[in-house]
């Protein structure tokens, strides 16, 4: 073998490792389309309990859509200009939905300035900001202790709805969602501090935005190579490859919504730095949609500890999920959203053992979920009290609707 061939299978033998070690995608998703969107709904994308979809680009504007992408709100300046002044924030990120207060929309706020130091971050801080859905107006913001965070960039309620996730450098942060309220809001209070730090769980790619698939965080980024989501498991904060695809563009936000016979959905922009055009629309926001590769879509996902169910069927999460919390108010906090009208009778049980019943049945209206103490009974009481750890709860309910028909929901969440 002469020294040139022997050079060449070396080479060929070291790009062929080089080539391994990029992960191709697993096959573990298959696109089912694509929907072309207007440029502003650039950053972010949620939905809430009533399949309401919300958007917010290009830098603070905020919007509402049904399903099937007409839109129903509009906000062009969601941020407030005195904030804007105050804080230096002029940038959303990828926003999420959480059902306490009656709804609302959670916004990742951050300086962005080009070219400025730190990254084009002068600011050096981040908050959390409060929107209403049905407005899409400010209500209040919440500061990140800057010593854990810079900025905010995207935020994730978990599916128990007691955590809001984000991410700082490599690492995931969690802060409680009770914390995000008036009772903390800037500037007249302190900045919040993160409950839990999952160190180096961030992947390669970065994150870009985020959904829960079941309890698994997925996260979209592109940073270093093909886009790319991966799954993290916030217990250990392993991660696994989900999707990886070659395109032109720009990643920013995921959701999880059961739409166009596909479960995953994944903002793309046209914005891109190579010298080649575009994958998808040159002008235009495009939303490309997975199903799982199990064959056919994956069921919807409940949000924060919800119930889930047809469209437009009744759903029911906790509210309350500290032991402190449920042992201090003698009982847990449900929410109970009908789109049609209903009453519900609520039950929580750990394991078999009825831990709390309502005392009376909630009647929500057709647009605003509503609150239901459900009261501890004296087993129950005992057993939060003696049995020490995280406890599997199980929200059990039974909901009648105007026409009659009781629909029954359970929800699993944990007690902590």
């Amino acid at each position: 073998m002469s020294w040139k061939v022997g050079a060449a299978l070396m080479l060929a033998a070291a790009l062929g490792i080089a080539a391994g070690a990029q992960a191709a995608d697993p096959g573990r998703w298959t696109v089912t389309g694509t929907t072309t969107l207007p440029l502003v709904y650039y950053q972010g994308v949620t939905i809430d309990a009533a399949r309401s979809l919300y958007f917010d680009g290009v830098f603070v504007g905020l919007y509402r859509t049904t399903p099937a992408f007409k839109q129903t709100g509009r906000n062009d300046g969601a941020i407030p200009p005195d904030v804007q002044i105050r804080e230096g924030y002029n940038h959303i990120g990828d926003i999420a939905w959480d059902p306490r207060e009656g709804g609302r929309i959670l916004l990742p706020l951050e300086c962005y300035v080009p070219n400025a130091p730190n990254g084009g971050n002068p600011c050096l801080h981040g908050s959390i900001g409060v929107a209403g859905p049905g407005s899409l107006q400010w209500r209040y913001y919440v500061k990140l202790d800057p010593a854990e965070i810079p900025k905010a960039m995207w935020n994730e309620v978990s599916p128990d709805g007691s955590l809001l996730w984000t991410s700082s450098g490599e690492d995931l942060l969690a802060y409680r969602t009770a914390d995000i309220s008036r009772a903390n809001a800037a500037p007249e209070h302190a900045p919040i501090r993160s409950v839990r730090r999952l160190r180096g769980a961030v992947p390669p790619s970065g994150i870009t935005g985020a959904t829960f698939v079941g309890e698994r965080l997925f996260v979209a980024g592109q940073g270093g190579g093909p886009f790319r989501v991966w799954s993290i498991d916030l217990a250990t904060g392993r991660r696994r490859l989900e999707i990886e695809r070659r395109i032109v563009g720009e990643s920013e936000g995921l959701v999880t919504a059961a739409l166009k016979g596909a479960t995953l959905h994944w903002l793309i922009q046209p914005f891109t730095a190579e010298r080649k055009p575009p994958t998808y629309s040159p002008d235009q926001a495009t939303l490309l949609s997975f199903r799982s590769a199990g064959g056919g879509p994956a069921p919807a996902v409940p949000r924060a500890g919800a119930g889930s169910g047809r469209a437009g069927s009744p759903l029911v999460y906790l509210l309350r999920r500290t032991r402190a919390a449920v042992l201090r108010h003698n009982g847990f906090a449900a929410a109970v959203l009908c789109p049609d009208g209903c009453t519900a009778t609520l039950r929580v049980l750990g394991g078999r053992r009825v831990l709390a019943r309502s005392t009376k049945r909630a009647q929500p209206s057709r647009r605003r979920p509503a609150r239901s103490l459900i009261r501890l009974t004296r087993a129950g009481r005992e057993i939060l009290r003696t049995q020490p750890g995280r406890l599997r709860l199980t929200l059990r309910a039974g909901v009648r609707e105007p026409a009659g028909h009781i629909t029954r929901r359970t929800a699993r969440v944990w007690l902590r």
